[in-house]
This record gives C-alpha cells, structure tokens and sequence, in this order.
C-alpha cells in the first residue's frame, strides 16, 4: 500500500489564476507560503525563519468556490498530493514542478462584514470536491 497525502497551512502568495474550459470545468491555480518559525540555540546561533512556495491547483466546482473567496493574503488550509509534470520552457529547456493537487479547502482568515452584518462566508468553511458535485 502507498499513500500520496499532503496537509498545509499557509497564506496565499497570489491571486487564484482560473480558466475555463470549452466543457465549463475549470481550474484553479495560485502559490501558498508556509513558514517554519526560526529560534536561536543554545549555544547563541540564530537560525533565520524558512519559508516554502507550494504550487496548489484545485479543479471542478471547488475552483470555482476558491475564484469567489480565496485571496492573496489568506490564510488556509489545504488537502490533496503531489503531482509532478514536466513542460519545455521558450527555450527549449525541460523544466519539471511539483504541484498539490487539492481535494479540500478551508477557509481560516475571517472576512469582512458585509452590508447586513454577517460575514461573506463563514470562517472556518470545509469544502471537499466530494460536497460540491
């Protein structure tokens, strides 16, 4: 048996880029930060914090969802595998990356009220590909 699974918390790096496809599916894209904390030792050494760049993509309704309400700043927290694929850069160049192919997204970062006071969407929202088919 062999597992593919991969849980993250972060904040999103940039706008979701979405595109649509000719069948109306669609896909989401956008980078997500997570960062270890640094400390100092013992013995006086600073270790600085370590910061890692994620590539997730959602597909389907909940691309969609995250076109809605996922915005660069947020905070989230994400489910789904790796998934690697290779492409030729403008220079002919192999290039191989590593994305999250993600199942399952919550929101953390509160929203903002809107006109009648309540929030755009409730904080702490699970959404898994499986409840918006």
């Amino acid at each position: 048996m062999s597992i593919n699974k991969v849980i993250l918390i972060g904040n999103v790096g940039r706008e979701p880029q979405v595109r649509y496809f000719d069948t109306g599916s669609a896909v989401a894209s956008f980078t997500l930060a997570t960062t270890e904390r640094g400390y100092t030792m013992q013995s006086g050494t600073t270790v600085p914090d370590r910061t890692e760049w994620h590539n997730i993509v959602f597909w389907g309704k909940i691309a969609e969802t995250v076109e809605k309400y996922v915005h660069k700043g947020d905070r989230i927290y994400v489910e789904g595998k790796l998934r690697y694929r290779t492409y030729d850069d403008q220079n002919g160049i192999r290039r191989t990356v590593c994305e999250v192919y993600a199942d399952t997204l919550e929101l953390l970062s509160p929203r903002p009220a809107a006109a009648g006071g309540a929030a755009e969407v409730p904080v702490n929202e699970n959404l898994t590909a499986d409840d918006l088919k």
